[in-house]
């Protein structure tokens, strides 16, 4: 798979998942990501560095745009670890913990955005807004809930399988209950 056409397919799922949803300023987005399943390989058995930096270099600057930070989710090796930026750790209060990605212990996609973030760090869990998934990663355990399936057009990275999340709060209550509240509601 060519990195222009990883890069095309990329941009054109991303911006269609924002022209749908709306991220809070300073959201966190999560990827999931298998360069290898983008090869068209089984998951982590043939991990490529440049497919890592084609979606962390091409996904970057899409989240820049609308305020969103991201977290990259990593393999089963390091317990599915989050890579992000230590500011947005300490401002969420997550938990450092202490591990360095590699290719075959990270992912390719936690190792292009170790290098790309100015000072990453890794967390055991996050509570994400919203997030893609390349290659059935499974990120779901990072998306806060309700989750709320978005779908684009792209429904392949290479020959990944790519599926979208957003959430919104729960609603709770019973038949009395309102969601939005009435400009004409009296207290």
């Amino acid at each position: 798979m060519d990195s222009e056409t990883i890069k095309s397919q990329l941009i054109t799922a991303v911006n269609e998942y924002f022209n749908q949803v709306t991220l809070p300023e300073n959201g966190l987005f999560v990827l999931g990501f298998s360069s290898s399943e983008v090869r068209g390989d089984w998951m982590g058995q043939n991990s490529s560095a440049e497919i890592g930096e084609v979606v962390i270099q091409t996904l970057l600057p899409i989240l820049q745009a609308h305020h969103v930070n991201l977290a990259v989710q990593g393999c089963q090796h390091i317990n599915r670890a989050l890579l992000l930026e230590r500011e947005v750790a300490d401002r969420r209060g997550y938990e450092i913990v202490s591990v360095v990605p590699q290719l075959h212990a990270g992912g390719a996609g936690q190792v292009a955005a170790y290098k790309a973030f100015k000072d990453p760090v890794e967390v055991e869990r996050i509570v994400a807004d919203g997030g893609m998934d390349i290659g059935d990663t499974q990120i779901g355990m990072h998306v806060r809930w309700v989750q709320i399936p978005v779908k684009t057009s792209v429904k392949e990275i290479g020959a990944a399988h790519t599926t979208f999340l957003t959430s919104r709060p729960k609603l709770i209550g019973g038949p009395r209950a309102i969601y939005d509240w009435p400009d004409d509601q009296q207290l």
